[in-house]
């Protein structure tokens, strides 16, 4: 039988054994094959489903210059554009370029949203001057104001990728991503390259934690550093988090996209290696008995990669984040590349499962029709 058809199948059938008294509500997207990419041009997708309005909203980077847009949804699968949510053009902003990686979190009933760009302040003119800052709306369709017109801190280096996780014991804790830039980092990867002449040096990004500010004006503390690349290349994860490296792609190894989630009083830290715009972006995750660790990388890493060796179409698949639907069911959102869509970044949506002994298990990357990408 032909694998895809199989898979298809299989798809199709265990959705159909999962329906339960849930199932007359208007998302059935489970009952449904796979419609990835989704018609959504976005780095970075980002997804909240607002039960005041009924409706999913999403948010990434792209489509927009200086800022960021949204689509909403009511059933995951047919996007309307809503058009431009924040913008860079006011009087509280700034940041100047490269608005990345936006999360929206719904607090007492406004909408926050977290964010990158490029610092306006940079005195030494540095290529990558990037902080994280906040905005906040009556509406997740904005529009966003920034809260104080500056960053939300500032640790001493550029730094990406925010995300919030709210705790039981009601404190906050902000995750993010330090940049790659003039981080060069010594490592049996390093050493490798050199002998190789390959590069000079390998520059690395690392993921750190911080609690946060209730009101989300400031962060409490010093960050902790929770997750970077393998130091030895006899780690297990050292092959799938160096490739970027070890193919030639480029001098860099990334630890970044980090996305926080309980399970089981067991924090699990997802997270995506490699270069965001080739074809080994992937991701992997972690876990530890507390939000700011120690975290333990998983066996099973990544637990969501290219197929593209395998004869499939898609690469390029990382930064994620998760989306409970309103049936309860549990999405992976991430980008990724097909052979038709090219470098264009796409969003794509699939099943994230846990098994019964705590393995994260992703279904994908699944596609519509192999034959249309």
């Amino acid at each position: 039988m032909n694998k895809i058809i199989f898979i298809w199948i299989a798809l199709v059938s265990s959705a159909i054994s999962c329906t339960n008294s849930t199932g007359n509500k208007e998302d059935r997207t489970e009952d449904q094959p796979s419609n990835n990419p989704l018609d959504v041009a976005f780095g970075d997708p980002f997804v909240i489903y607002d039960d005041d309005s009924d409706t999913y909203y999403m948010y990434g980077t792209g489509g927009v210059a200086n800022g960021f847009m949204a689509y909403s949804s009511k059933d995951l699968k047919n996007w309307e554009k809503r058009g431009q949510v924040y913008s860079s053009d006011q009087e509280k902003s700034w940041g100047t370029k490269d608005f990345w990686a936006p999360e929206v979190y719904k607090r007492n009933g406004k909408f926050y949203i977290f964010y990158s760009a490029h610092w306006k302040e940079n005195p030494n003119n540095e290529l990558e001057n990037y902080k994280i800052g906040v905005a906040v709306a009556d509406n997740p369709l904005g529009p966003f104001e920034d809260m104080t017109g500056q960053p939300l801190f500032d640790p001493g280096y550029p730094i990406i990728d925010a995300n919030v996780y709210f705790s039981d014991d009601g404190k906050l804790y902000l995750y993010y991503s330090r940049c790659c830039y003039e981080h060069a980092v010594e490592s049996e990867i390093s050493t490798w390259a050199r002998e190789k002449k390959m590069f000079d040096q390998i520059e690395e990004s690392w993921i750190y934690g911080v609690e946060l500010a209730a009101d989300f004006s400031s962060v409490i503390g010093e960050p902790t550093l929770l997750l970077r690349p393998p130091v030895s290349m006899d780690d297990q994860q050292s092959e799938w988090e160096s490739r970027s490296v070890t193919s030639g792609e480029v001098n860099r190894r990334w630890t970044e996209g980090s996305y926080l989630f309980k399970h089981d009083n067991l924090y699990y830290m997802m997270y995506s290696a490699n270069f965001f715009g080739g074809q080994h972006y992937a991701v992997g995750y972690a876990t530890a008995t507390s939000p700011l660790g120690p975290f333990q990388k998983a066996d099973t890493n990544p637990i969501l990669q290219k197929n593209i060796d395998g004869g499939g179409t898609v690469s390029g698949t990382g930064h994620n984040s998760l989306l409970t639907d309103r049936n309860g069911k549990i999405w992976c959102v991430y980008h990724g590349r097909t052979n038709k869509t090219g470098d264009e970044r796409m969003v794509f949506l699939d099943e994230l499962k846990i098994s019964s002994d705590g393995l994260l298990e992703v279904n994908g990357p699944t596609v519509k029709s192999e034959l249309q990408q």
